[in-house]
């Protein structure tokens, strides 16, 4: 379960909020401009939607 996010915050592992990837990717399943996105932003993301998260990663693992 932790293969996507390892492979997706790379080179922001301490800052997963600043990952372009992760920023885009909220961009387009949330709706707001990725620019605006910041630390605040980025942890009510995943707060709101952490059972979907949880289940794609479940997902994302057994593609794996």
């Amino acid at each position: 379960m932790t293969g996507f996010p390892w492979i997706a915050t790379r080179g922001y592992r301490l800052r997963p909020w600043r990952s372009p990837y992760l920023r885009w990717r909220i961009e387009t399943y949330w709706g707001c401009r990725a620019e605006t996105i910041g630390f605040r932003e980025f942890w009510a993301f995943l707060w709101q939607h952490r059972t979907e998260m949880l289940r794609f990663l479940r997902w994302a693992g057994r593609m794996r």
